[in-house]
Order: structure tokens, then C-alpha cells, then sequence
């Protein structure tokens, strides 16, 4: 929708909001309900495009563990647990947007992701 955060990142430098909405929920239609993030190019004649991102890592990892928050004490407190294989899928998922090309160290970060929201791998 065309209110904050959308409006008021577009809005000054002339896009046309609407017309962004219109494109981004086409795109993004068959993934209701993620956080799909956005690179967007403004012209000077202020037309636009965008790229889709993935959806956050940690987003992917709390809808593995079926969680709605992480810990709040990471380190403390176990949030939940999430498997080996899930942790494999989504360094996958998300090995176009990483500044890696190798699954392993994407598999390490997404390691790294779950140790901080307080996830426990099985």
C-alpha cells in the first residue's frame, strides 16, 4: 500500500506510488504473506524499476521453527529449534542475494542467523 514506509521513501523523488504498488504486488503475488525486499532505480524523468530480493534470512529461519519472535536473550534462551536440512534450503534460497557463491559458507551463514535469534540446530 502506498502508506509509510513505501510512500514516504518514493513520494520525494516524484514516483508515481500507485504505480509502484501496482507492479510490486503483480511481482510478488504468489509470495502473500513474506517480507519480500526491494531494489528500486528512480529515472530522471522519474519513472522506475526494481529488483525483488529474497526474504530476510531470519524471516525464513522464524517461519521454519514456526516461531513469530526470535529469544529475547539469545545465548540464554532457546527460541526453538530448526533442522540441518531446513538450514541447507534456506542457504539456498537465499544464496543469490549472500556475497557468496559457495552453499557451504552460505550454509555457515545461515548457521550463524539461527545462533543469534536463539535457534538450536538439530
Amino acid at each position: 500500500s502506498p502508506a509509510p514506509p513505501v510512500g514516504t521513501a518514493l513520494g520525494p523523488h516524484g514516483v508515481q506510488i500507485m504505480d509502484f504498488c501496482k507492479a510490486y504486488n503483480a511481482k510478488t503475488e504468489g509470495q502473500r504473506g513474506q517480507i519480500i525486499p526491494v531494489e528500486i532505480t528512480v529515472f530522471e524523468d522519474r519513472s522506475f524499476s526494481f529488483i525483488t530480493k529474497t526474504p530476510p534470512t531470519a524471516f525464513l529461519l522464524r517461519k521454519a521453527a514456526g516461531l513469530d519472535k526470535a529469544a529475547h536473550e539469545p545465548g540464554r534462551e532457546e527460541a526453538g529449534t530448526v533442522t540441518g536440512a531446513q538450514v541447507v534450503e534456506i542457504a539456498e534460497i537465499k544464496l543469490p542475494d549472500l556475497n557468496t557463491a559457495d552453499i557451504a559458507q552460505a550454509v555457515l551463514q545461515v548457521e550463524g542467523t539461527a545462533r543469534s535469534m536463539g535457534l538450536r540446530i538439530v
